[in-house]
């Protein structure tokens, strides 16, 4: 049986995350080095600004030079806050309902690696719900803004729940 994201034929639309209700926190170890702390509160703002769907608050998160980098193919990598927050109205418009759902997170220093669940609908009528899982790995700048974030994700996954089989 085991974890229904990592079996073939797996229903993803009954998927509960682990840890993900509203008294739960994320699960995490101990956070380590003398930037942590300010680290996890920078990951953890940027999360909740995706959450409420606020383009220029998750634009204020990230630096002036911010990388972000995609490693699936349907991502977009973009360099820059003035780049990144003109994708952003696509991106929340393209992916309604969007929520990441934090399964861990690990901090170290100015570094964080973030293990989420995303869900979205997406805005084609008719569409359902997609779920898939990720990590985000992050590097906050003395500035406590994110300056790097690399996203691994399955696109192949998300392309499979859009197009179901017959």
């Amino acid at each position: 049986m085991g974890d229904p994201l990592l079996n073939a034929d797996r229903d993803t639309a009954s998927y509960t995350a682990p840890n993900t209700g509203p008294d739960a926190g994320p699960d995490t170890g101990p956070d380590t080095g003398p930037d942590a702390g300010r680290t996890r509160a920078a990951v953890l703002g940027y999360v909740e600004a995706l959450n409420a769907h606020d383009a220029d608050a998750i634009a204020a998160r990230v630096s002036e030079d911010f990388v972000n980098e995609h490693t699936s193919a349907m991502g977009r990598n973009v360099t820059g806050r003035a780049g990144y927050r003109a994708n952003l109205t696509v991106f929340l418009a393209d992916f309604a309902d969007l929520r990441y759902d934090v399964e861990d997170l690990v901090v170290e220093d100015d570094r964080a690696a973030l293990a989420y669940l995303m869900s979205f609908r997406p805005a084609a009528p008719g569409a359902g719900k997609v779920r898939v899982r990720g990590v985000f790995r992050f590097r906050v700048g003395p500035d406590g803004l994110i300056a790097h974030r690399v996203d691994y994700w399955d696109s192949g996954e998300v392309r499979r729940q859009l197009d179901p089989p017959a």
